[in-house]
């Protein structure tokens, strides 16, 4: 029987801080619960917010991050690991861009800065578990994504072999996942090598169909994609573990389409908007996703070239409090029901 899915929730990497109060947790899961969220996804990078080594290591320390979010008045959704899932494969071409996702003491060392990636995502497994989470989201980053549009030719075998070596990079890492418990959500994101469901399969393949690889479902790359984004809730509706409430709108151009030119945010055919704002269906997600019996939680990703981000925080609530549908427990024609009788029902055949 589908169940009611729990929000809302908000991703807390977009409002994260040097000022008050975004720059501690217990201000800032404070300032969310104020808005209305019930939840809050942690991005485990920010020191300002979270230590991950020691989350690894230390129920204590993560009772006392479960108590600082139960006094503001929230949960915790799941932890974000994208930025370090970003940097478990990168292709040469990015590596001065990802640089800055990784301290300092890596810069300039693929190999390490890798190494450190790895043991991070199995941190993220581990403090999870030390949370009483199951589930995470992160990205899977990218090795062939420099080869997504087939001009120049692509040689025979170049994308095989790096779906090969992605899943073998990752594989040992959803081992960790699985020893505790806990399901990985990939965002399905243009500049990983997953952005669509054919990449998720190529992926799911290279690790083997493991069960800890799942999806966080977002929409708005789907949008900007035009990938039948409700489709997609009917093929995978299974991995789906997560869901990023994220809005968009794609208005093509005569002069640009889905790549949009080069233009910056507020000149591109495809934008991020702020929930409500955008094109996504929503009715028809929260529908799909309730028929299908998701309950873990909706949370607010919010990313918009227009609007200051704490207005869209602040709608952001009640736009998903709206849409979330409270399962019923009884079906609508029950009143025209009666006890089942065999002999009745066949009677009714004629047999």
């Amino acid at each position: 029987m589908p169940s009611t899915m729990k929000g809302p929730g908000l991703f807390l990497a977009q409002f994260a801080g040097d000022a008050a109060p975004f720059n501690s947790l217990p201000s800032i899961t404070k300032w969310a619960a104020g808005l209305g969220y019930k939840g809050v996804q942690i991005p485990t990078w920010d020191a300002r917010l979270f230590d991950l080594k020691k989350a690894a290591s230390s129920k204590t320390y993560c009772d006392e991050v479960k108590g600082i979010c139960a006094e503001a008045g929230v949960e915790i959704t799941e932890l974000s690991t994208h930025l370090q899932g970003q940097l478990v494969a990168v292709h040469p071409a990015y590596d001065a861009q990802f640089d800055g996702f990784a301290p300092f003491s890596v810069h300039n060392n693929p190999k390490a800065r890798q190494k450190w990636a790895v043991e991070q995502m199995k941190f993220g497994a581990k403090a999870s578990r030390n949370l009483g989470l199951n589930a995470s989201v992160t990205f899977s980053g990218a090795l062939a994504f420099p080869y997504l549009y087939p001009w120049p030719q692509r040689p025979a075998g170049l994308i095989e072999e790096a779906f090969a070596e992605l899943g073998k990079r990752w594989k040992p890492i959803l081992d960790v996942y699985e020893d505790n418990g806990v399901d990985v959500g990939y965002e399905i994101h243009p500049g990983e090598d997953v952005f669509d469901g054919a990449t998720f399969e190529m992926f799911l393949d290279a690790v083997g169909g493991h069960k800890r690889c799942n999806i966080n479902y977002d929409p708005s790359h789907f949008l900007l994609q035009q990938l039948d984004y409700l489709e997609f809730i009917d093929i995978y509706h299974e991995r789906i573990k997560a869901f990023h409430v994220k809005d968009a709108e794609f208005n093509p151009t005569g002069r640009q389409g889905v790549y949009s030119g080069y233009q910056g945010w507020i000149n591109r055919a495809g934008r991020f908007r702020s929930l409500g704002d955008g094109q996504v269906d929503f009715g028809g997600i929260f529908s799909k996703l309730t028929q299908y019996g998701y309950d873990s939680w909706a949370v607010l990703e919010w990313e918009c070239c227009l609007k200051h981000p704490e207005d869209g925080a602040a709608e952001g609530a009640p736009f998903i409090q709206h849409h979330i549908i409270r399962v019923t427990e009884k079906a609508f024609d029950d009143f025209a029901g009666g006890a089942t009788d065999k002999k009745v029902l066949r009677a009714m055949m004629g047999i």
